[in-house]
């Protein structure tokens, strides 16, 4: 096969329909567009969300809340994760290199989601109340 004799399926292309050719089409005189009305003129459509005049949903509803754009410079870390780095020194470009958060990171947390039995020394990162329990319990520490 090549691919200048690649074509479609029969039945998979259908002719554009060409309204206005004369009565005997079918499709003459108002070429299927009903009479009169905005919908009838060329050009003649509203905007999405218009509802005639009467104020739009998105204008009836109240304005609520806003997303960070500070959140792309924060990112958690689990437990699990760290136990599973394999690492006796953890800091936050460790943590970029082996993939385990974004490359904008600036802030890392731990947060108490698994469990973790070796020491890790974690420097530049905090940690929840229950992580730095876990942390210290196997022997870790936060600097």
């Amino acid at each position: 096969m090549e691919l200048n004799s690649i074509k479609p399926a029969d039945g998979a292309k259908h002719a554009a329909r060409r309204v206005g050719r004369g009565i005997g089409s079918g499709l003459g005189k108002t070429a299927g567009r009903g009479h009169k009305g905005q919908k009838s003129r060329s050009g003649g459509y509203h905007k999405v969300g218009f509802e005639g005049g009467q104020m739009p949903l998105q204008r009836r509803l109240p304005k609520r809340g806003f997303k960070s754009h500070l959140l792309k410079f924060n990112a958690e870390i689990s437990l699990t994760a760290l136990e599973n780095l394999g690492l006796a020194e953890v800091d936050v470009l460790a943590l970029k290199n082996a993939g385990l958060v974004g490359e904008l990171a600036k802030v890392v947390k731990v947060i108490k989601s698994g469990e973790i039995s070796k020491a890790v020394k974690l420097s530049g990162i905090t940690a929840t109340a229950g992580a730095k329990a876990a942390i210290e319990a196997a022997g870790g520490s936060l600097a």
